[in-house]
């Protein structure tokens, strides 16, 4: 049991680290990620509104109609990427700030922002 509360110990403290060296303040748009075990999530915030401007996740019909069963989660992730930026695309956004909420950068994660600058986003 300690090892679980240590983890979430450590990814709540990188999770600050990250929301403070984001120097934006509000004037670019955060782009933040969240992974379960099977899905993984992207949104586009306004952190002035308060308000979820686009979103995109493997639990989308475009997205699932794209999943074969023999994909990675990777290659689910590089379709949300895309997906996300696409529908960002349709909103006017081009830059955004990548948030990626206290996971590292790594595999799943590093995927999704992949995607998301293959289909246009910058950050």
């Amino acid at each position: 049991m300690k090892v679980l509360v240590l983890k979430a110990k450590r990814k709540l403290r990188r999770k600050r680290h990250i929301i403070k060296s984001m120097t934006f303040k509000g004037d670019r748009l955060r782009l933040t990620v969240f992974k379960s075990l099977n899905h993984i999530y992207a949104q586009i915030i306004d952190d002035k509104e308060q308000k979820t401007l686009v979103s995109a996740s493997t639990i989308d019909k475009e997205v699932k109609s794209q999943i074969t069963s023999d994909m990675k989660k990777s290659d689910k992730s590089v379709l949300v990427g895309k997906l996300i930026a696409k529908r960002a695309k349709e909103a006017n956004i081009s830059n955004v700030a990548f948030d990626r909420n206290g996971y590292i950068y790594h595999g799943r994660v590093k995927a999704l922002a992949d995607g998301a600058r293959e289909g246009g986003l910058q950050f």
